[in-house]
């Protein structure tokens, strides 16, 4: 999902372009701030946020829209799995837009059950144009292309909010869902993380019933759910073998981690509804999470939309109150004041303050592909029409281009993970090297010509600079054992220069810092900060030859799967692609340590 921290509030046809964020706030915040200016001064409704990864927006007229015949970045071509406990069969092709390798048999296949979903969402008052789904050509994965040329603040796509599939953490749950299967035990169901409560209606919908009392009477989602990926080629159905390829530890465990999370989740759940457990298959809760984690958007607003009765109720009790003499005006525009305030305020400040979030797949706009970097599209929740949009963001798509947005500033390990693909030269990428704990030190020592005096591992370690010696349970965590960031935006972890100063410090420069960690937080000397910087790029030369292959062997690999075409499997590619851009990121590190 990604992020997206600019609340549109207007009211647009698709087609037609939005005006800029500071044009439209000033359009409707001028009564406002006239009624709020005593009893309200400095709330700022603009500062309200719905971080995102697709979205939607409505109330427009009809518009002519454009042919639309596909969907999203990961190919749906059927291949088996075996069960929960066994091994997961590796599906003999190649996909992921991000890699161009679909195939073009799977992509017409997508296209195809793609078209009963576009007549369903035009007779569900999604409103599109300019834009299209397509697969671009016969090697990329599907997308959504200009059919013309868009300018900024574009609108093209619209979704009524009624059509999304939504949960609110921590209290929000779906009363269908709890009626239908959890009637026997609903604790479990209103506690159930994010990613399981999508899983659960998108499985509801898919498998049990797929009217959604909530998009309206006689409204069936079954067009939607048809068009949605069949199958997820993500590390989790990958063989230990593959996982192996990947070279990189961090990635096995969390892929471990989330194996195991989910298949705790998916036990929980089964042992509290036996009519879930008779309904729902563990393979089939599995494609629920992977579809959620990566089809939803989500964000920090959790109001609801822009309601005028209040306000109009509100206008015409001032207006009495005022014609029939019971008050003066100040009075009047106080109490005014008062309603439109508590609005604002459940609207917008009390979902940040009670820290919650709201997590969306909408249709559509869930197709659009990711792209860490130069997004040409923004996904905004549109206040006043109850809806999200999306919408050209500079310098515009010509005709023919795809338009991307960004997931959020998404590191390779979550786009391989949850998403399925890998981003060359990614912007946001990271490495995480063993925890210091773990490292040779005798290497390092020989490396700065520096003995490791007595104390500095023990207060190292009582400061949490070591690391952890073993891993939590928790699978949100990046880096739970505390290994050793690198990023490609900023280099090493300060704390770990840190670290290494303490480490590597003579005795005069250990006594001179009054044996405290904390008094190496900046350089303490040429020759300290020399043999700090020694000692970690020795760690990370260390680290880059521990590898089975080289960076030049993995490109020649590369070279070969595309010269082959068709016939690699998607892991195999996959497990290159990653190690390259990793080894390639600890390569950059080590030129700029020398």
């Amino acid at each position: 999902a990604i992020s997206n921290n600019n609340m549109t509030m207007t009211m647009m046809a698709v087609g037609q372009s939005s005006p800029s964020r500071a044009t439209r706030m000033r359009a409707w915040a001028l009564p406002m701030i006239y009624l709020l200016s005593a009893p309200c001064n400095g709330i700022h409704v603009c500062d309200a946020a719905f971080a995102m990864a697709p979205s939607n927006n409505l109330r427009v007229s009809p518009l002519a829209t454009p042919s639309l015949t596909s969907h999203h970045h990961l190919t749906s071509i059927q291949s088996k799995t075996d069960r929960r406990n066994g091994s997961f069969a590796s599906p003999r092709f190649t996909s992921l837009s991000a890699v161009k390798t679909a195939s073009d048999s799977a992509t017409s296949s997508r296209l195809k059950r793609t078209t009963a979903f576009t007549e369903w969402a035009k007779e569900n008052d999604v409103k599109c144009a300019g834009i299209e789904v397509s697969s671009g050509d016969q090697n990329s994965g599907l997308g959504l292309y200009a059919t013309q040329s868009l300018t900024p603040n574009d609108i093209v796509i619209q979704v009524p909010t009624k059509l999304i599939l939504s949960v609110e953490s921590p209290t929000d749950y779906n009363r269908v869902m709890e009626k239908e299967l959890f009637a026997s035990e609903p604790k479990t169901y209103r506690n159930s993380p994010w990613w399981a409560a999508l899983s659960i209606q998108l499985n509801y919908y898919d498998k049990v019933n797929p009217m959604n009392e909530g998009a309206g009477e006689g409204v069936s989602v079954k067009p939607w759910m048809e068009s949605l990926p069949r199958v997820y080629d993500t590390p989790i159905h990958w063989s230990a073998t593959s996982l192996e390829e990947l070279q990189y530890r961090p990635m096995m465990e969390a892929v471990a981690l989330q194996k195991r999370k989910w298949g705790e989740q998916y036990d929980t759940l089964t042992s509290a509804s036996a009519v879930f457990a008779s309904k729902i298959s563990y393979d089939d809760f599995v494609w629920g999470c992977e579809t959620a984690r990566s089809r939803a958007f989500s964000g920090a607003y959790s109001g609801s939309a822009f309601n005028p009765i209040p306000y109009a109720t509100v206008t015409a009790l001032v207006a009495i109150y005022i014609g029939l003499g019971i008050g003066d005006i100040e009075q009047a525009a106080n109490g005014a004041a008062l309603v439109v305030c508590a609005s604002i305020l459940k609207d917008f400040v009390l979902p940040k303050l009670l820290k919650a979030q709201k997590y969306v797949i909408c249709p559509l706009i869930d197709m659009a592909n990711h792209v860490g970097v130069g997004a040409t599209g923004n996904v905004a929740f549109e206040y006043f029409s109850d809806g999200f949009s999306l919408a050209a963001l500079e310098p515009g798509v010509s005709q023919g281009s795809e338009m991307f947005i960004q997931y959020g500033p998404r590191n390779n390990d979550q786009l391989l993970q949850y998403y399925g693909f890998v981003e060359e030269d990614n912007a946001h990428d990271v490495y995480i090297l063993p925890p210091i704990r773990e490292w040779e030190i005798a290497a390092l020592e020989e490396a700065c010509g520096r003995k490791v005096g007595p104390g500095r591992l023990e207060k190292l370690d009582r400061a949490g600079l070591l690391g952890k010696a073993t891993a939590s349970s928790n699978t949100e965590a990046a880096n739970d054992i505390g290994g050793v960031v690198l990023t490609r935006a900023s280099g090493i972890d300060p704390a770990v220069i840190q670290a290494l100063r303490a480490l590597m410090s003579s005795d005069d420069e250990w006594e001179e810092s009054g044996e405290a960690i904390g008094n190496f937080a900046v350089q303490t000397s040429p020759e300290n900060e020399r043999a700090a910087k020694t000692a970690v790029r020795r760690a990370m030369e260390m680290e880059l030859e521990s590898k089975d292959t080289t960076i030049e062997e993995d490109k020649n690999l590369l070279n070969v799967f595309q010269a082959k075409g068709g016939g690699v499997d998607v892991e195999e590619i996959m497990s290159v692609k990653f190690r390259l851009e990793k080894k390639k990121l600890l390569q950059e590190a080590i030129d700029n340590m020398r």
